[in-house]
This record gives structure tokens, sequence and C-alpha cells, in this order.
């Protein structure tokens, strides 16, 4: 069936407006409560810096695992739109926990409230996330020309979204009380749930359970679908464990890694054709580099966050701002430069110009490291005891940006091309296993900025260090760019004319070629065109 079958808006199905609006509420929520965690943790909890950063680094690696889970679920049983409604009513019970302060301090008894949010918040997530763009997908037909414009409008939500979180939220939190910011967030959050139920007619039946007989069939003496729910609600208390004890995710981390590496390995090795096997070897390679640029592009949310409110000048036109506020930057470049890159690759790939995907990586960690870098430089210029000049968190988050724009999208795009059919959703599954190690690490190198009797001294001391290491990184990715490239045999990429429809003619041939955030907005397996 295709999307003519229901009235359109601005010439695409109605539903697509219902699944801006619910996105971007809960990019809202998500984003707010982001940007005032890693202060809430230091200042209301009082966790150090460095028991904070970990905190924060387990908590962004979860969600990221979750999803993982929470599309299986909606392919095998519950469908995208019921994994999603659920998901947000946990994601609504979770956030206005979240606005439950206590008296503070670790001593206090209402920080099991405030684990229990994150576990909710966590569990929600990966049910949300993996499921609502795909059924952004399931309002077109495959060959639809609308698919690419629908999904640039989607994201504009998800950047909206987190760029009025991060503003509205941070600024309430920071300025009027925790349980300001964070019950703006939850707010959020209901108003994206409401949107969703009241807009369930607009979306024409999509994202509905594969078997409905299977969900309503009894299992001890429980509906099967209502024997998911309670089992969910298990999985936010294993959270709220793992979440108190970081190591545990560590080592969940690092075994389940291991385990998915060696799987695709062996299959790739033992299993597959000389060019097969060398796409996974390039689409593993291209995963560890991810690793080294989400551990060090995470920063934003915890150690530069609190450089920024510490270390740096934040008045603006007279005004002093919250360092919370500034977590809206990356979200609006990526809205202003987003359609830059995606027009530059097609322009540069009409004229054989355009880089590899393994050169968009290189380029991608050698921005990373020059941001870090630029920001030192402002903050040695500044002189000791002086605060840095607020324009050089405007050009590390402009520089971060942009290699995000080389990097996030073109891997989305390159998982998606190099996986055969057999191993494409374990592929993905092994991305979003990078994503998460990565923000796990950030948090360990957050934590090492915030060493005890560290001062701002010490933060640009790991930036200069960690800059000029992704600057080597990324050179030596170019370098070996060209190798990587032959691995991925693109001349002989099979294609069938329906995809080739839908691709174009640049190497990087997704809609998520515009840039626009990437997250976790994206089940495992799912094609994002």
């Amino acid at each position: 069936m295709i999307a003519e079958e229901g009235k359109t808006f601005l010439g695409h199905p109605r539903g697509l407006f219902v699944l801006f609006f619910a996105e971007m509420w809960e990019r809202f929520s998500y984003y707010g409560m982001r940007a005032l965690l890693i202060f809430y943790l230091v200042q209301h909890w009082l966790y150090s810096d460095s028991e904070a950063s970990v905190i924060y680094g387990a908590y962004t690696a979860l969600v990221y695992i979750t999803p993982v889970i929470g599309g299986y679920l909606a392919d095998r049983y519950l469908g995208q739109r019921k994994a999603v409604l659920f998901g947000a009513v946990l994601l609504t019970f979770g956030h206005f926990l979240m606005a439950f302060e206590g008296s503070g301090g670790q001593d206090s008894a209402a920080i099991n409230i405030f684990w229990l949010a994150l576990s909710f918040i966590i569990v929600g997530s990966g049910f949300l996330k993996a499921n609502i763009s795909v059924i952004v997908g399931q309002l077109y037909a495959r060959t639809d020309v609308r698919r690419d414009p629908a999904y640039t409008i989607f994201y504009m939500g998800i950047n909206l979204g987190a760029a009025l979180g991060a503003i509205i939220a941070g600024y309430l939190g920071q300025t009027y009380g925790w349980s300001w910011g964070f019950g703006a967030a939850g707010f959020g959050m209901l108003f994206g749930l409401l949107v969703f139920m009241w807009g369930k007619p607009l979306l024409m039946g999509r994202g509905e359970a594969p078997d409905p007989a299977r969900l309503a069939a009894p299992v001890a003496g429980i509906k099967f679908e209502w024997m998911l729910y309670i089992m969910s609600f298990l999985a936010v208390g294993v959270v709220w464990v793992l979440i108190q004890y970081q190591s545990l995710v560590g080592g969940m981390l690092m075994g389940a890694g291991a385990i998915l590496v060696a799987y695709v390995l062996y299959t790739a090795v033992f299993r597959l054709p000389r060019e097969d096997r060398d796409r996974i070897f390039a689409a593993l390679y291209l995963i560890f580099g991810s690793i080294l640029f989400w551990a060090l592009f995470e920063q934003a949310g915890s150690s530069l966050n609190l450089f920024t409110d510490r270390s740096v000048d934040r008045h603006i036109f007279g005004t002093e701002v919250p360092a919370s506020v500034f977590q809206s930057i990356n979200a609006i470049y990526i809205v202003l430069l987003g359609p830059v890159f995606a027009g530059l690759w097609l322009w540069l790939g009409r004229r054989g110009w355009e880089p590899s995907a393994p050169a968009k990586f290189g380029l991608g960690v050698i921005q990373l490291g020059l941001g870090f870098l630029v920001l030192v430089a402002g903050a040695t210029a500044a002189g000791t005891g002086n605060l840095t000049p607020v324009i050089y968190i405007f050009l590390i988050y402009l520089l971060h940006t942009m290699g995000e724009l080389c990097l996030s999208p073109v891997g989305l795009s390159a998982m998606n091309r190099l996986a055969p059919a057999q191993l494409a959703s374990i592929i993905m599954g092994t991305w979003f296993f990078a994503s998460a190690t990565g923000n796990f690490t950030a948090g360990l190198i957050a934590a090492a900025t915030g060493a005890e009797g560290a001062g701002p001294e010490r933060v640009t001391e790991v930036y200069s260090t960690v800059g000029w290491t992704a600057v080597a990184v990324g050179v030596g990715m170019l370098v070996v760019s060209p190798l990587v490239r032959k691995l991925m045999h693109l001349d002989t990429l099979a294609d069938d004319a329906t995809t080739h429809a839908l691709a174009g003619e640049g190497e990087l041939a997704e809609p998520a070629a515009a840039g626009i955030r990437t997250d976790t907005e994206l089940k495992p397996g799912e094609v994002r065109s």
C-alpha cells in the first residue's frame, strides 16, 4: 500500500507531521534533561566531577544499547506503533520522576527515585527511539520520491526539539531550580505522547503488530502483549542496578562487543565470499573509528559542559547565559549546515571529487581534534585565572558538528551498503554497540579531566592530548583510506533498480546524508532512505 491512500499536508501524508511533533517533543525532553544532568549530579547529588562523568557515560551508553532490543521486540512482536506508545509512557514517567529533588546529597532517600527515573528513561528510549523513524518510512512506498524529503523534515523536528529542550529546560533548571527544568522536560514528553495518541488514525495502520493473534494469546494466564510489558518493567529494575554500578556497564559492553565482533569475523572469514568478507572488514574498520569519535565528541554533555560553566565568560550582549543552554548549539549548527553538506557531497560526487567514506571518517576525526585544540588555544590566550572568551565555545561546537556531518550519517550509510543481507541487522547492532562503547569511554575521559583537586588547567591538558591524538589518528585514516576503499569493492556492489532509484549518484546516498541528527533513531538493519 502507498501513502496516497490518505490525505496529505504540504504534499506529504499527515501522519508524517504527527511523527514530526511527537519526536520533536521527545527530543525536547531528552536533550533538555541531558543538558542539566551533569550539573545535577555534581551540584545537587554532590558527586565529584569524576564520579558524575562516569555515571553520565554509563547512562548515555545504556541509551544506545536498549534500542537494539526495542527494535527487535517491535519487529518480532509488538509492531512499531505499540512499541513507540509504550516507550513514550515510560519516558513520560521517567522525566517527571526527575523533578523529585529531595534534599540532595548521596545520603538522601530521594536518590533512589533519581536512579529509577534514569532507568525508566533508558528503557523507554529503547522502545521509542528504535522505532519511530521506522514508521516514517512505512508511510511511503520504497519508490516514492517523497521519502528523502520526508526524512529531512522529520530530522529537522529532531534537531528543533533538541535545541529548544536545551534552551528552555536548561535555562529553567539553572535559573529557577532543578524541578523547573526537569519538569519542563517531563511536560515536553507528555506533549509528545498526547500527539502520538491523537494522531493514531493519521498513521493509516502503519507500524502495527506483525501477528496480532500472537500478542493476544495467553501466556501463564496473561496476554502475551502484557507479558512483554511486565518484562519491560522488570528490565527497568535491572537497569536500576546497572546505572548505580557503572563498572557492570563497562564489563557488559566489553563482553557483548567482543562476542559481536568475534561472530562477525567468524562469519566473514568462513562463510562469506571474498568481496563480502572484505566489505565486512571495511565496516569493522569504520566501526572502530567511530568509537574514538564518539568518545571525544560526547565530552559535550559532561566535561565540556562543566568547563563552560566554570571557565568561560558566558556573557552575550550583556546577559550571562546558563552553561546548559550552550548544549543547543550543536543541534542549531546541524540544521544550518546539514543541507550545506548534503549539497556539497552531491556537487563533488557529480564531478568525481567526492571523498570516500573512509576519507570522510578521517576528515571528521581531524575536525574533532581541531575543535579541542582551538578551545585550548583560546583558554591559553586568556591566561591562567582568566575566563575563556565565549567565541571559543561556538568554535569548538562548529568544528565538532562539521566532524559529525562527515562521520555519523556517512557511517550509517556505509553500514547498510557494506553488510550483506544475512548480516545487516548484526552489523547495525555492532554499530550501535560501538556508539555505546564510545559514550561510556567518553565518561572515563571526562573523569580524567575532573581528577581530585584538578582545576581548568587539567581540562585543557587533557583536551590538548586528545586533540592532538585525534588529529594524528585522522591523518592516519586519510592515508589508509584508499586501501579501505578498495576493501569496499564499490565497483561490484550489487544494487537493484529500486535501491538505485532511491540512492542517486553520489557515494553517500542516504537521506541522512543531510547530516541531520543521527542519535539512535534507527533500528538495527533499517535503511534510512
